[in-house]
């Protein structure tokens, strides 16, 4: 009886590069959060974030997340929009670009092109 057995020291068919690329799973917003976009930094942890129901809302990192979260304009975002003021909100997660790809190749991100 001949038995075959894998190489050890061959390469895995699985490299980090594509299982870098599958996602998943893929945190989508929930009831009172919206995604959004950071247009400006206004300083510390508060910053301008035009969110995708048409509305530009003054947002800000909660304490816990204020080291967790590094954010610059451009960053897809989701907000949790404050009970007793929805014009304001905090900014609870920060997309991937491999999970900005999927959002948007699965219409939950509109495409935009940006003319100059």
């Amino acid at each position: 009886m001949e038995e075959e057995f894998k190489d050890i020291n061959a390469e895995p068919e699985n490299n980090e590069e594509n299982a870098e690329q599958k996602i998943t799973r893929v945190k989508l917003p929930r009831h009172g959060e919206v995604l959004g976009i950071i247009e400006q930094r206004h300083g510390g942890n508060k910053m301008l974030v035009a969110c995708l129901d048409g509305k530009n809302r003054n947002c800000r990192v909660p304490g816990r997340l204020k080291r967790a979260l590094w954010l610059r304009p451009g960053d897809v975002v989701i907000i949790e929009l404050w009970e007793f003021d929805k014009e304001k909100g905090d900014v609870i997660f920060k997309y991937r670009p491999n999970q900005i790809e999927w959002l948007k190749k699965n219409g939950y991100l509109k495409t935009e092109k940006n003319e100059f």
